[in-house]
């Protein structure tokens, strides 16, 4: 666990080199301790003697060597809870980093989960390392090795009785350890789960009140609450015997060198006052091991968090190039794309090209890939094979900087982060004017929502901007875009589930959003698929037609069919172009 937390900071870092002072300094205080009850031998040896001029001399030498362990003891905490911190900043950093890294496939509900808790109680847990466990691990190692070395000083025999007896105490810990580890990845399992359970419970309360759950239990809650208590029983059952037995063989070694010295004092071989010091050895020994065995179940767990971290730190993210090539247009080409989410193909051998200050609708069943197209142009996936490119540059020979200054993202689910309205908005340009912030909003019609709104632009809207509507939160998002004035417009079809008088408000915004800009959109409305400059139909991973509205209605293919659902959904009723002609005349 120590050489993990070496790798993780490196000497490099002024943290790493704190982490390693901190452990040097331990193992300096644990022979310190080792050596002042060494001292013991002589001191009382000199006493029984009657030398009392010799016994102030080693009782000066012991002194000194205790004050001595003193100082270090108290560098060594301050420097242990230095690490702590450095150590905890430094995570969170990496894996701010990290996150932020990491393909957008790579996050489900499950990892969301892990990486919630590993964020929170696992940091914690790594952080207990330096602050509060590094200490009994060193003084495990180091003080039983100090101790048998000095024991081989003054009588070989006791030296090798307690060398024998440290292999079998080292196997009962690794096993009393191991059983800790396997309980604690379904105990860890079982928390992340709970977690997330109890969130969904919180958040679906409309829903569950609504199909009268308010007075009754729900299950998968109540499941995965009863698999936690069951996990941490099982954990406490099956690493309580580990324990034990460690302590039980550790007492052991120490009733054999007690047995054994008596059993040399008795028969003359060594001095009564050596017997005495000798067991005061023998006692710090085992103490620190006993020590450790208590801690060894908060050790594990730290381990294991710090595994986690590390695995999540070993997760590629996608590679970043050293010069970032500039796209000259903002064209959108696909060529011959495939892309899957494990071994599921969603894209196969897809082709198009969006030409600049276009609009491109893309159309087709639930599944078929729509929102996956979108994603692909935002790299939030590398393509399996074939091209992604922007301008006639691979959006892979982009750095994430340059792309993302081409691109402003309008998804269905808008998420705001618990800030105020203009905060939420900034998020679009953080270097812009109060001016252009207000601009933006004001194209958006979020003015209208600050102003009904009793703290106005100071408003908080709420984790997730649970305060607005949907139809707000949705303003708010294509302000954020307006303000960034990307080029390209990426828009998975906001109005869809809004009501009129919101989705009014929503397509006036869009129309300032994507005016003048290459807008590519997956699209639902019949009014955004008509006005389309081309329709890229999909089904099955596949473009299966492509070309404008009144083209693929003169095809009567699958855009065609998809035409006439929607408009028998909608309970439209297209006339003859003679009608039209004579209600025009």
């Amino acid at each position: 666990m120590i050489l993990q937390l070496l790798q993780l900071l490196p000497a490099s870092l002024p943290h790493g080199r704190r982490l390693r002072a901190n452990i040097f300094g331990l193992v300096f205080e644990s022979v310190l301790m080792g050596v002042g009850f060494a001292l013991l031998v002589p001191l009382l040896r000199a006493t029984f003697d009657g030398d009392y001029d010799i016994a102030w001399v080693w009782l000066g030498a012991m002194a000194g060597v205790l004050a001595a362990y003193g100082i270090v003891r108290w560098i060594t905490q301050m420097l242990g809870f230095i690490s702590a911190i450095n150590l905890a900043r430094g995570l969170f950093e990496r894996l701010g980093d990290k996150i932020a890294q990491l393909p957008l496939g790579w996050f489900d509900a499950t990892r969301v989960g892990s990486l919630g808790r590993l964020t929170s109680q696992g940091v914690i847990d790594v952080m207990g390392v330096p602050a509060h466990l590094l200490r009994p691990i060193v003084n495990a190692f180091v003080t039983p090795i100090t101790v048998i070395i000095v024991m081989f000083a003054f009588d070989w025999r006791l030296a090798l009785a307690a060398a024998i007896t440290a292999p079998l105490a080292w196997v009962v810990y690794q096993w009393s350890a191991g059983l800790v580890q396997r309980t604690d990845h379904r105990a860890d399992d079982a928390k992340i789960d709970a977690s997330n359970r109890i969130v969904e419970f919180a958040q679906t309360q409309a829903v569950l009140r609504g199909f009268g759950y308010a007075t009754r239990s729900f299950r998968q809650l109540d499941d995965a609450l009863q698999e936690q208590r069951d996990a941490g029983r099982s954990q406490l059952l099956i690493a309580a015997p580990g324990l034990a037995g460690f302590i039980l063989v550790v007492q052991i070694a120490f009733t054999i060198l007690l047995l054994f010295g008596l059993n040399l004092a008795l028969g003359g071989s060594i001095e009564v006052a050596e017997l005495l010091a000798m067991l005061v050895l023998a006692a710090r020994y085992v103490d620190p091991m006993i020590e450790a065995a208590d801690l060894g179940g908060a050790l594990r767990i730290s381990r294991n968090s710090l595994s986690r971290i590390e695995t999540v730190f070993a997760t590629p993210a996608l590679p970043e190039v050293e010069s970032s090539k500039v796209p000259a247009t903002a064209s959108i080409s696909f060529d011959s794309v495939s892309f899957a989410y494990e071994d599921n193909t969603v894209l196969d051998q897809v082709s198009f090209t969006a030409p600049e200050r276009t609009m491109t609708a893309i159309v087709g069943p639930s599944g078929a890939g729509k929102t996956t197209i979108l994603r692909l142009i935002a790299r939030f996936w590398d393509a399996g094979s074939g091209t992604v490119q922007i301008g006639g540059v691979d959006v892979r020979e982009m750095s994430t900087e340059v792309l993302m200054r081409q691109i402003s993202v309008v998804f269905q689910d808008v998420y705001l982060f618990d800030g105020t309205i203009e905060e939420n908005i900034r998020l679009g340009r953080p270097e812009a004017t109060d001016a252009e912030v207000r601009a933006a909003a004001a194209l958006a019609r979020v003015n209208e929502i600050a102003e009904r709104l009793p703290e106005g632009w100071e408003s908080r809207v709420g984790e997730g901007g649970a305060r607005l509507s949907g139809g707000e939160r949705q303003r708010v998002s294509i302000a954020r875009a307006i303000l960034k004035d990307a080029p390209i417009v990426l828009l998975d079809e906001a109005t869809a589930a809004l009501d009129p008088i919101n989705e009014r408000s929503v397509q006036q915004a869009l129309r300032e959003l994507t005016h003048n800009k290459t807008l590519v959109v997956v699209a639902h409305r019949l009014q955004t698929v008509q006005a389309a400059d081309q329709i890229i139909a999909i089904e099955a991973g596949g473009i299966v037609e492509q070309g404008s509205h009144h083209e693929l209605l003169q095809r009567d293919g699958r855009y065609a069919a998809f035409w006439s659902e929607r408009v028998r959904a909608a309970g439209w009723r297209l006339a003859p172009e003679e009608e039209v002609r004579i209600a025009g005349d």
